[in-house]
């Protein structure tokens, strides 16, 4: 069963030269653009990373050196992906922890401001795990019915790609009301849905340095804003502020916002605490 879309999805995945998402650099991008009126387009590139590939990733995606040699980098592609993912959402396999915070880290370093933000990110193996907790090999033989390496070839960005699409796809048909009797078991074709359980955290930055926190009065009852839903504020997530409200600290501690954004944290904890400090107009 196919979702139902009402804007574009990009179903994608990358190949990078690690798993440090502010340190490493991606090798390989691959993705399938699916229109709500049902048509696919599919492009795949390799990137020149400007750094050597390990020895370790070499082995494991089979993708050398000199394949990307001759490749464009990310900067030089950064503009037509941008404007090719703008107004969608996304969809991958780990990819609310992984990939899309990585590719959201080489887009700030690449000087283009996207704005993952506005997009519903679906991540199938959230999906699976809250329905069957395995891996996207076991995912695909248990929702597809084959294989996966009867199929594909593990650990290249086309061929995850691909099957992350068909697993998608077959968790929409698995959980569908015609095929569940169990409430709970039924999974509703909305993307809105999907993007919810996809991402079960209070995270604003894809790293969790920063998150949303309910505000208590003084004596520990719960804050309604105009909606008559909890309040919630800005609040970091780490280090000697945790659990502190981070328009509070940067007013208290003027030279805070000066040390994060000169310390080892992803780009994009930099970018959405810069964000709190202008929506708080915080000098």
């Amino acid at each position: 069963m196919r979702p139902n879309l009402t804007k574009p999805l990009v179903v994608f995945d990358l190949e990078t030269t690690g798993l440090d998402i502010s340190k490493d650099r991606i090798i390989q991008i691959s993705y399938i653009k699916i229109m709500p009126d049902g048509s696919e387009t599919r492009q795949a590139y390799f990137i020149n990373p400007e750094r050597r590939i390990p020895k370790t990733v070499e082995d494991l995606t089979h993708i050398t050196n000199e394949m990307v040699a001759s490749a464009p980098t990310f900067k030089e592609l950064a503009p037509a992906l941008s404007g090719e993912f703008k107004g969608c959402d996304f969809a991958g396999y780990n990819s609310n922890h992984f990939d899309i915070p990585l590719l959201a880290e080489e887009f700030i370093r690449a000087g283009v401001d996207f704005d993952f933000s506005r997009a519903r990110l679906i991540d199938a193996m959230n999906i699976f795990r809250k329905m069957e907790k395995r891996n996207l090999a076991a995912a695909y033989e248990f929702y597809c019915g084959r294989k996966m390496e009867e199929d594909f070839r593990a650990h290249r960005a086309d061929e995850d790609t691909e099957a992350t699409w068909r697993v998608l796809q077959g968790q929409l048909d698995m959980y569908s009301p015609e095929r569940q009797t169990e409430p709970e078991r039924i999974l509703p074709n909305d993307m809105n849905y999907l993007h919810e359980i996809s991402n079960p955290g209070n995270n604003i930055d894809f790293a969790g340095r920063l998150i949303w926190k309910t505000v208590t009065d003084k004596d520990g009852n719960v804050v309604a804003d105009k909606a008559g839903q909890p309040l919630m504020r800005e609040a970091f997530n780490f280090g000697k502020y945790k659990d502190q409200f981070v328009a509070d600290v940067l007013t208290r501690d003027t030279g805070y916002y000066s040390w994060v954004m000169g310390a080892d944290f992803p780009r994009n904890t930099k970018q959405a605490l810069t964000r709190i400090r202008l929506k708080y107009l915080i000098k």
